[in-house]
């Protein structure tokens, strides 16, 4: 397995294409059987063209991707300007499944898995990993990673929803020779291929552990066995001056997602406080909590954000046994980057950083897919990473 990661920024997309292609054919031994590309949404009036100079550039390559509000590609990240990024892979004894899907499928959980299995042609057995990049203006993720996780339990699934263009139609999709315009394209894996995940949603917990006690759908009517306003109330007048502007300005919701007591970092799935209706004192999150759920509110900032990803990065290392990926893929959220840390590369340098110098590509997105405790969800706010090794099988 060896991997390779290139951006350009050349005006031109058929010129960047050159460039970056060149990049990745030189770092490698031998012509890539992978490519994930990444394009800026700026190229608008190139990027039907893209499969073709691709094709061109790297001929015996499977290619897939998509365009991106910012890209990243060879530990750099390029929010407000023009960019390609190709991250190339030669994997020897690995199957590469490249896939577009346009209709939805139906729900896998209700016992129509083999529909699925037979349409990515990949069972179970096989062990896949996934990366997935739909359309957020066509696809569902949620129901669609829903779908997989029942087809495909215990595989991991990474990815990230095309970005840049602001209505249907605008974003592309890249499978092999077509640039597509709906569904959902990405790549199945299996063979001599692992692939790690690294989910780090950019919070950090404030107040009490507390327990659901009434619930209906996404609203709670009591935590504690008190109205959850007052439990609310008690939280923020508990937190110091600067956790409680953080607090009212945009608080955020953790449900832990396993039974540990307490539940560690990590543990939970973030969600965002809907709304709070005193009169009827009721709290409504992004989320269906269950009765006896433990959950905990968290906070926002630069700080905060900065500090989960590199404890995320530090335990993805702890359970690689200290060895650093062969190549990587970074899906951060648009609300990331340069505008919320005041410093460019932010959490590309902290990968550097804490897993060393492999080769590292991706895009901002407009949401982020990544597991929390062995169930794959939508994100927001996050950057999720798929971190590949070998199975040391050639």
């Amino acid at each position: 397995m060896q991997w390779a990661s290139a951006l350009s920024t050349h005006p031109s997309l058929e010129a960047a294409v050159d460039e970056a292609a060149a990049q990745v054919r030189s770092a490698l031994d031998e012509p890539p059987d992978l490519a994930l590309v990444f394009v800026s949404a700026r190229y608008a009036g190139a990027l039907d063209r893209l499969p073709g100079w691709l094709r061109e550039q790297l001929p015996d390559t499977k290619v897939v991707g998509c365009t991106g509000g910012g890209i990243i590609g060879d530990g750099k990240e390029r929010e407000d300007t023009p960019a390609l990024s190709i991250t190339a892979a030669r994997l020897p004894d690995t199957a590469i499944l490249p896939f577009h899907l346009a209709e939805n499928l139906p729900p896998a959980r209700s016992g129509e898995v083999e529909v699925w299995r037979e349409r990515f042609g990949v069972q179970p057995e096989h062990e896949p990993v996934f990366v997935l990049l739909p359309d957020p203006f066509t696809c569902d993720a949620q129901q669609l990673v829903d779908g997989m996780d029942a087809a495909w339990p215990r595989c991991p699934k990474v990815g990230g929803l095309a970005s840049g263009g602001q209505r249907i139609g605008e974003n592309r999709l890249f499978c092999g020779e077509r640039a597509l315009h709906l569904g959902v394209v990405g790549v199945a894996l299996y063979g001599d291929v692992q692939m790690d995940t690294a989910v780090a949603q950019g919070c950090r917990p404030v107040g009490p552990l507390l327990t659901v006690t009434r619930c209906e759908r996404n609203l709670i009517y009591e935590l504690d066995d008190r109205p959850a306003v007052e439990a609310v109330q008690a939280v923020h007048d508990a937190l110091t001056p600067m956790e409680r502007a953080l607090f009212r300005r945009s608080p955020m919701f953790g449900l832990a997602m396993v039974p540990a007591d307490p539940p560690s970092h990590g543990d939970f799935l973030i969600r965002h406080v809907m709304g709070l209706d005193p009169k009827a004192g009721v709290l409504a999150i992004g989320a269906h909590p269950e009765e006896g759920q433990r959950v905990r509110f968290h906070v926002r900032d630069a700080a905060a954000s900065a500090e989960d990803l590199r404890q995320v990065l530090r335990k993805a290392h702890q359970r690689a046994r200290g060895a650093s990926p062969q190549g990587a893929l970074l899906f951060s959220c648009l609300g990331r980057g340069e505008r919320f840390y005041d410093t460019p590369d932010h959490d590309s340098r902290v990968f550097t950083e804490e897993l060393g110098a492999a080769p590292l590509g991706g895009f901002f997105c407009n949401g982020e897919l990544g597991p929390v405790h062995a169930r794959t969800w939508m994100h927001g706010y996050t950057s999720a990473f798929g971190l590949f090794h070998p199975r040391r099988w050639s």
